[in-house]
């Protein structure tokens, strides 16, 4: 009986894994671009450790991303006013599985996010 609870247990604790990956999407090419919503961090984890070792810097024109490396040029651009930035990938995220990039409160500044805290936007890989 507990070895086929194990099993069973092993097999879903698999699926569940397996099923987790499909939302991710393969990495961006230089100068491919992709479209999605956006959202910002900020204070809550202002000087905390990126997944890059790096501290999280609220101010500066970061971004985290779940596929493209770390140190990845990427220009955003809000599609609902037009307004660009150039960010540096330095974590790993959205968690949200609807979200396609995290900006900084720095970078979602510049585009002009922070009353609404997303925005659609389209993501081009530069380098």
């Amino acid at each position: 009986m507990r070895r086929s609870f194990c099993l069973v247990f092993s097999l879903l604790l698999l699926a569940g894994c397996a099923g987790q990956r499909t939302f991710l999407s393969p990495p961006l090419a230089p100068g491919q671009a992709e479209e999605g919503l956006a959202s910002y961090y900020g204070a809550r984890h202002h000087g905390l450790r990126t997944a890059s070792g790096e501290p999280f810097d609220q101010n500066s024109l970061t971004a985290a991303h779940r596929t493209l490396p770390f140190g990845t040029q990427v220009q955003v651009t809000n599609l609902d006013n037009a307004r660009s930035v150039v960010v540096r990938i330095n974590d790993r995220g959205p968690r949200a599985r609807k979200r396609v990039i995290d900006l900084s409160r720095g970078a979602a500044e510049r585009l002009g996010m922070t009353d609404d805290g997303t925005a659609r936007v389209r993501i081009q890989r530069l380098d």
